[in-house]
């Protein structure tokens, strides 16, 4: 009885323990994924310059970094602007906040963008999703310099239940996440949605250095061994019922 309350105990203090920072454990990040809702093409300005000018600097500072900032690759007004935030833990994505409060920098910088009112909005709406890394991939990764790529691909895959949403990550750690590395998808990050529409979902991001060669990266990828094997694998069968694909480019604000 007295060893079965010990490793009860010891279970519940494993639980309980402050997670370490993911640079010194290898633990997996969280990001944020940001999509501000526009109506013209000086909304879009006023969200980059927002963050290319008073919030990047003050995460920067923070030490979260580095953050992508994104836009749809068709020109339209209605664009939406797509923001990416890595951090090392839940401390300090919950941290946040407050230091951006408490940062004159960023007050000052940021103050005409944060009082925008009725008439004149910064931006329609935006909507925020917290995930965490996959076991599979745990740190966002930067595409090389000399690889620098022009476009990128944001996937969310829906899965039909919070089972089948594993399963699907089971898949991609089984192969996949090493197969488009393997083919020059060449992956940035890959997270489970923890907080946000749309669940139970994943979502990941691509990238390529015209949307023509990253066309070729999928074509690659369709054909290869390993996907065929994977995909007629009994096990995965069924665990996406749908998938919303955006091709996006860098803002000058971004940092990927």
């Amino acid at each position: 009885m007295l060893n079965r309350l010990t490793l009860l105990l010891t279970a519940l203090l494993t639980l309980l323990a402050p997670a370490s920072p993911a640079a010194d454990t290898g633990s997996s990040q969280y990001y944020e994924v940001r999509i501000y809702h526009t109506k013209s093409a000086e909304q879009q300005q006023r969200i980059n310059e927002y963050w290319q000018n008073a919030a990047i600097p003050a995460y920067n500072r923070q030490g979260i970094q580095p953050i992508g900032v994104f836009t749809e690759l068709n020109e339209s007004p209605t664009n939406g602007i797509y923001v990416l935030i890595p951090c090392d833990s839940l401390a300090i994505f919950e941290a946040m906040p407050g230091k951006l409060a408490a940062d004159a920098t960023y007050q000052a910088a940021a103050a005409d963008f944060l009082a925008a009112g009725k008439a004149n909005p910064a931006y329609e709406r935006f909507e925020s999703s917290l995930l965490v890394a996959f076991d599979g991939m745990k740190q966002l990764v930067v595409p090389p310099a000399a690889h620098r790529p022009n476009i990128f691909e944001l996937r969310t895959y829906m899965s039909p239940g919070e089972a089948k949403g594993l399963n699907k990550i089971h898949m991609f750690e089984s192969g996949e996440i090493t197969l488009m590395k393997d083919i020059g998808l060449a992956p940035i990050f890959y997270g489970r949605k923890l907080i946000g529409p749309n669940l139970p979902c994943l979502m990941y991001l691509t990238c390529g250095e015209t949307p023509e060669a990253h066309g070729q990266h999928w074509k690659a990828f369709s054909a290869a061994p390993v996907w065929k094997a994977l995909q007629a694998e009994p096990q995965y069968k069924d665990n996406v019922s749908s998938i919303i694909k955006i091709m996006l480019k860098r803002t000058p604000a971004s940092q990927i």
